[in-house]
């Protein structure tokens, strides 16, 4: 396997144990902005840690300050708030799926960006993965407004945009760095929102949340992206929610339906189909 790849389904592991830190987090009466807000703060707590005294490096950067704003807006702010939002006014399944509407979006950015190619295995592997997360998400109930419909696409394309800024920032600079800053500007946009105390009980799954998701998740994604095509990086990043339910099966015994698991089949079928592929191009 490609090293890019496996920096790949490493990261998007990562992301799948956000769900089982949330639940123990929510426990505790905390709220999805302020959970956020400490996420943030402290993974750039962890980070710099990191590039200051492992890479030996100043985490600061003054260059290019305008499109780490963006770039915070976008990947961490507005991502996050349009997906709890999205939750809030329907269900976590169908925001769940809608956000996995941003390997499309990824696919066409990709081709219009990068000039990246729209090959016959990346539609195949698009259509697999939709398929896939639909059945992973489980029942999801469709009856909801159009707001809800037009806040779930639109999380889906910022989850896309987290990929292209990020392909753009890792091409001159480390990749730590480029987290860094991101999450230092999206600590401002949500600063707002948030509240400044959390329960003594909540800190030690905020720090969970903050090393593994965040930190460790997206340092490999963003390392992955100096070697991967954004558009495959994301096919393959949607084996997200199949390390999800399957962490929550084992933890929580939630139900793990067949149908769910020809869903991850799908998933991870699209996965290998794209890097299989790639290496035969």
């Amino acid at each position: 396997m490609r090293r890019g790849y496996l920096l790949v389904f490493l990261s998007a592991s990562m992301w799948g144990t956000l769900g089982i830190f949330a639940t123990y987090i929510y426990r505790y009466g905390v709220d999805s902005f302020t959970m956020v807000f400490w996420r943030v703060l402290f993974a750039l707590i962890i980070l710099g840690t990191y590039i200051s005294l492992f890479l030996r490096e100043n985490p600061f950067t003054r260059e290019k300050l305008w499109f780490y704003a963006v770039y915070g807006l976008v990947g961490v702010f507005a991502f996050y708030t349009l997906y709890f939002y999205t939750v809030k006014i329907s269900s976590v399944g169908f925001a769940v799926l809608l956000v996995y509407t941003a390997p499309a979006f990824s696919v066409i950015l990709g081709r219009l960006i990068f000039k990246e190619p729209v090959i016959t295995e990346k539609a195949i592997a698009l259509a697999m993965v939709l398929a896939g997360v639909l059945l992973v998400a489980g029942n999801v109930d469709f009856n909801v407004s159009h707001l809800a419909l037009l806040t779930g696409i639109a999380t889906g394309f910022t989850y896309a945009l987290y990929g292209v800024l990020a392909k753009f920032g890792v091409r001159n600079e480390r990749p730590e760095r480029v987290l860094f800053m991101t999450l230092l500007f999206g600590l401002f946009f949500l600063a707002p929102f948030s509240k400044f105390s959390v329960p003594r009980g909540a800190i030690p799954y905020l720090l969970g949340l903050a090393f593994f998701p965040t930190f460790l998740g997206y340092t490999l994604y963003n390392h992955a992206l100096k070697e991967v095509e954004v558009s495959r990086a994301s096919i393959v990043a949607t084996v997200e929610p199949v390390v999800a339910i399957v962490l929550a099966y084992i933890l929580f015994g939630e139900a793990l339906t067949p149908l769910q698991l020809l869903g991850g089949a799908l998933i991870i079928g699209a996965s290998i189909l794209v890097h299989m592929r790639e290496g035969k191009n």
